[in-house]
């Protein structure tokens, strides 16, 4: 076997890029052993994480990138103090993991470039992870569950095969970048702009034709890149309206007309509907609405030279927006707030 490269400090062991299917760890003293702090692995031929890999107690980093590996042991378990797990550009899959795995107290795992098509449960239990990067996989979606990471910070699944955004993701308090490009996704769900420690989204590269309007209220984005997805490439404009039932004409009624109500004149059910009512973003219109409403496309300039398509809904068609006309120069109290918005954000990556 040929000897590891110079270690870079008592704490680290480097014996990557040997290419080697056998690292005869074994070899190594009890004492150095329980002195790494830091073991790297990458680019040999791990198929299999090696066994004695459980005999370095004190890791705190671990990194078999590149190693063509497809399965990790149960002895990770036993690490723990390790934070952080680098596996990218392997052959794992969501059978290639211990069942135990939500138990370990990781920080940062990545993951891209392997053969995963979901993402494991047992990741969805790891409470204290904070970087979680699952590029260039197989996924399909994004559990619902995802919202029980709730000390993700970054969350990397760009190149996937993803098609909807689930709104538990507004349910992570701490997420600053969420980078979900070169997927096949339509729509952004408008609970998105709950997220207020976002700083970063991109969403290059995906099959979106409008963003709801609601994205102009994260008001700390910096970067937002969308480059790549058919809103930039062309405008599309439509309008889907569904006729009012008589349920939603009596609450627009008493909602409109200022009818006071309580829960000692009416079921408890009617008092949650009557409280959900929406109110049209028409300036020159005082009506509200529920369950049915006007979609339609509004453009908002960003940073004085693009006109974003944001998704904008009216209480009837017959409400018309002062908004409604990419070539309107008359612009309301609502969209100017909304290119105050717009302003704040630092960088547009469209182009």
């Amino acid at each position: 076997m040929e000897g590891p490269e110079p270690a870079e400090g008592e704490h680290i062991l480097n014996l990557s890029r040997l290419g080697l299917d056998n690292l005869n760890l074994e070899q190594i003293s009890d004492e150095r052993r329980k002195e790494v702090q830091q073991l790297l692995l990458p680019d040999n031929r791990l198929v299999v994480l090696p066994p004695a890999v459980a005999a370095f107690t004190q890791l705190s980093l671990l990194d078999i990138s590149n190693s063509t590996t497809a399965y990790i042991g149960e002895e990770i378990l036993g690490l723990t103090r390790l934070k952080t797990l680098l596996a990218k550009n392997n052959r794992l899959d969501e059978f290639s993991l211990p069942k135990e795995m939500g138990s370990m107290k990781l920080e940062v795992l990545n993951l891209s470039g392997n053969q995963f098509e979901e993402i494991p449960s047992q990741l969805l239990q790891i409470q204290t992870l904070k970087t979680l990067s699952m590029g260039g996989n197989r996924l399909k979606s994004i559990p619902a569950e995802i919202e029980n990471m709730i000390s993700l910070e970054f969350l990397y699944l760009g190149g996937n095969f993803i098609s909807h955004i689930p709104p538990e993701l507004a349910n992570l308090p701490y997420l600053s970048c969420l980078v979900l490009c070169d997927n096949r996704i339509q729509s952004v769900p408008p609970q998105l702009a709950q997220v207020h420690s976002l700083r970063s989204l991109s969403l290059h590269n995906n099959l979106l034709t409008y963003l709801p309007r609601e994205i102009l209220s994260l008001v700390h984005l910096q970067e937002l890149s969308l480059r790549g997805n058919p809103l930039v490439v062309r405008f599309v404009r439509d309008l889907i309206y569904t006729p009012p039932t008589l349920l939603e004409m009596a609450g627009r009624t008493i909602k409109s007309r200022g009818i006071p109500y309580s829960p000692w004149e009416l079921p408890g059910n009617l008092v949650r509907y009557l409280d959900l009512a929406s109110k049209c973003p028409n300036p020159k219109c005082g009506g509200v609405y529920f369950d049915s409403c006007v979609r339609q496309i509004k453009f908002v300039d960003f940073c004085g030279k693009y006109r974003l398509p944001l998704m904008h809904y009216l209480c009837s068609p017959e409400c018309s927006s002062p908004c409604s006309s990419v070539s309107s120069q008359s612009e309301s109290d609502s969209e100017d707030e909304a290119m105050a918005a717009a302003r704040r954000m630092q960088k547009v990556l469209l182009g």
